[in-house]
C-alpha cells in the first residue's frame, strides 16, 4: 500500500489497485510506464481496465522514454486544493509522449496531464510555457517510498512552431 502526504493531501493507493499501483511503483524507481495492450500493442493513459481500441483486458506495464511535447496547457491562478495555493500561478500541461504519436490514427497520441516544473520542482514561469515546446519527465521524491512524475522543459528545440496564450 502506498500512503503518503503531498502538499497537505493524503495519497493512498491500495495493494489491489491495478490502475495505478504499478505506475507509482515504477515512478519510485524513476521510471515512467504506461499500460500496453498485449493483444494489439497500443499503450494507454489513464491506465483503465480494458484497451480502448480492441477492448482486450490483457496488458503489461511498458516503460517509455518520458520525452514529449506540450500538447496543451493551463495556468492555474486559483488553486482549488489548499496545498497548491502558495505556488499559484502554476502550469498544468498535457504532454504528448514521443511514443505512439499519430497511432492508431492521425491526430491520436499517448498523452498525460502533469505539472510543469523547473529544476528545483517549482512551477515553471508562465512566460516559458508554450504549446509545441519539448519536455521530459522528472521524478520528485516525496518520501522514501514515493516519487511523483512531473515534467520540465528540455533542451531539445521544438519540432515546429510554438504557441502560447497572450501574456
Amino acid at each position: 500500500m502506498i500512503d503518503v502526504e503531498y502538499r497537505g493531501m493524503r495519497i493512498q493507493i491500495g495493494d489491489n489497485d491495478t490502475e495505478y499501483l504499478g505506475y507509482f511503483q515504477a515512478a519510485r524507481q524513476h521510471r515512467l510506464v504506461m499500460k500496453q495492450c498485449t493483444a494489439c500493442g497500443l499503450m494507454r493513459f489513464p491506465p483503465g481496465a480494458a484497451c480502448p481500441w480492441c477492448q482486450s483486458l490483457a496488458w503489461r506495464w511498458q516503460e517509455v522514454s518520458g520525452k514529449g511535447t506540450i500538447y496543451s496547457y493551463e495556468i492555474v491562478y486559483h488553486a482549488i486544493q489548499p496545498g497548491f495555493r502558495d505556488v499559484t500561478p502554476y502550469p498544468v500541461v498535457v504532454v504528448e509522449l514521443d511514443e505512439q504519436k499519430d497511432v492508431p490514427n492521425p491526430g491520436d497520441g499517448l498523452r498525460l496531464v502533469a505539472n510543469l516544473v523547473d529544476a528545483q520542482f517549482r512551477p515553471e514561469a508562465e512566460a516559458n510555457v508554450a504549446i509545441g515546446k519539448r519536455v521530459e519527465v522528472v521524478f520528485q521524491d516525496i518520501s522514501e517510498d514515493f516519487a511523483l512524475p512531473q515534467f520540465k522543459l528540455s533542451d531539445e528545440p521544438p519540432p515546429g512552431p510554438v504557441w502560447q496564450f497572450p501574456l
